[in-house]
C-alpha cells in the first residue's frame, strides 16, 4: 500500500525510517510538508494533491495540534482513506467526529500512538472490550514530568533546575505548559476513557499538574512513605464513569514509584482478566514510530479494524473518583486537618472537590501543591 505522512518532523521521520528499513509492502509515496521545507521528491505542500491522489490508501498524521490536523483528518476519512495519527490534542477534541466519519465511509481509525508512544495500550484495551468491561485506568502518560519527579528524587534538585535540564535534553519543549500543568496527560486520559468505557468522555475533567511541585514536597511525601507522580485516571461503575488528572502520593514500594526518567507505566483493571499493566517508552522517534507503524501494519494488512461508537451512554459522575488530598499551603483549606508541618489533609473529596479547593487556595497563595493520597 501506498501511503502519505502529513508532517515530517521528529515522528514523521521515525515512521518513514521504519517503514523503509522494516516494511517491505508498505511504501511512503507522499510527504506534505511547508513550502519551504520540499527537500525530498516525494514532498508537497498541497494537501488536495493527497487527497485526490487514488493511489494513496492511508494517510499519517503526525503534525500535532488542532488544526489544520482536524481538516486534514476529516478530509481523508471523508474521501475512504485510513487515518493513522499520533496527536492527542486532535483526537481528545474531536475523537466522536472521526468515529461518526470513519464509520460512514468505511475507512478505519487508528489511534494507537496517540496514548503511551511504543507501549501497546489502546490496541491492548480495545482486545480486553471484545470480552469484559473495563472498570479502570491510571497511569504514567508523561514522559517529561516522570523524568523531572525522578531526577528530582534522585538527585535532590529542585523543580526548574530539572525542568531546564529536560528541556536541554529534549525531553521538554521550550513551553513546558502542555507537560506540566497536566494538558499531554489530559487529552491521554480522555482518549483513553473513551476506547475503555465506549463514551464519549468528558473535555473538562478535572486537571492538575506539577508546576508548584517542589523538591520539600517529595521529602515531606518520603517521610510518610509514599512519592509524588502524575497519574492520570478513570473509573467506570454502575452506568457511570469519572476521570482525572492529578499528583497522586503514591507508596514508595509500588510499581508507579519505581518508574524511571522518561518511561510511562499505564494499569487497567477488567471484569475477568483482572489487573493488566503497560511499561515502556512513552514518547520519542522510534518508540512512536514504532506504534504508528504497527497501526499500519494493522490496516494494511487486515489484522484489525477499530470501531468506535460510543453508544453506550454512560453518565459522567465526579463521585466516583473520591480520595483523601495533601495540600502543602499557606492558605486555609477548609475542612482540613494537620498532616505535617506546613500540609494539611483533605478527607474523602472527589477529584473535582479537590481541584475547586486548590483553585481557592493558590489565589492566596499561588505555590500551593497538592496530591492526591493513593
Amino acid at each position: 500500500m501506498k501511503i502519505a505522512l502529513l508532517g515530517f518532523g521528529t515522528v514523521g521521520r521515525g515512521v518513514d525510517q521504519i517503514i523503509s528499513e522494516r516494511v517491505p509492502d508498505v511504501e511512503v509515496a507522499r510527504i506534505l510538508e511547508l513550502p519551504d521545507r520540499l527537500t525530498d521528491p516525494r514532498m508537497t505542500s498541497s494537501y488536495d494533491d493527497i487527497v485526490a491522489d487514488p493511489e494513496i490508501g492511508l494517510v499519517v498524521e503526525c503534525m500535532g495540534g488542532v488544526e489544520p490536523a482536524r481538516t486534514y483528518i476529516m478530509a481523508a476519512l471523508e474521501a475512504g482513506k485510513h487515518v493513522v495519527t499520533s496527536n492527542k490534542a486532535v483526537v481528545a477534541a474531536h475523537f466522536a467526529e472521526f468515529a461518526a466519519a470513519s464509520a460512514a465511509s468505511g475507512a478505519g481509525l487508528y489511534i494507537e500512538a496517540s496514548v503511551g508512544g511504543g507501549i501497546p495500550w489502546i490496541a491492548s484495551v480495545e482486545k480486553v472490550r471484545r470480552i469484559d468491561e473495563v472498570t479502570s485506568f491510571s497511569g504514567i502518560m508523561n514522559g517529561t514530568t516522570n523524568y523531572i519527579v525522578d531526577a528530582m528524587r534522585r538527585e535532590g534538585a529542585d523543580f526548574f533546575e530539572v525542568l531546564a535540564e529536560a528541556q536541554r535534553l529534549g525531553y521538554a519543549e521550550r513551553d513546558p505548559s502542555a507537560d506540566i500543568d497536566g494538558i499531554d496527560v489530559a487529552n491521554k486520559t480522555i482518549i483513553s476513557a473513551s476506547v475503555a468505557f465506549d463514551v464519549a468522555c468528558e473535555k473538562d475533567l478535572p486537571v492538575t499538574g506539577i508546576r508548584n511541585l517542589r523538591k520539600s514536597d517529595l521529602d515531606l511525601l518520603a517521610g510518610c512513605g509514599r512519592t509524588a507522580k502524575l497519574l492520570g485516571r478513570g473509573v467506570c461503575r454502575d452506568g457511570r464513569y469519572a476521570a482525572a488528572v492529578e499528583p497522586v502520593a503514591v507508596s514508595l514500594d509500588s510499581l508507579e514509584a519505581s518508574v524511571p526518567s522518561n518511561f510511562n507505566l499505564v494499569t487497567l483493571d477488567a471484569t475477568t482478566v483482572g489487573e493488566l499493566r503497560f511499561y515502556g517508552q512513552g514518547a520519542g522517534s522510534l518508540p512512536t514510530g514504532n506504534a504508528i507503524v504497527q497501526d499500519v501494519l494493522d490496516c494494511v494488512r487486515g489484522v484489525r479494524r477499530p470501531a468506535y461508537d460510543f453508544s453506550r451512554g454512560l453518565a459522567w459522575d465526579p463521585e466516583l473518583l473520591r480520595s483523601d488530598h495533601v495540600f502543602r499551603t499557606e492558605a486555609t483549606i477548609p475542612g482540613s486537618e494537620p498532616f505535617a508541618p506546613g500540609a494539611v489533609v483533605a478527607r474523602d473529596v472527589t477529584a473535582a472537590e479537590a481541584r475547586a479547593l486548590l483553585d481557592a487556595a493558590l489565589e492566596v497563595d499561588p505555590t500551593t501543591f497538592m496530591a492526591a493520597l493513593a
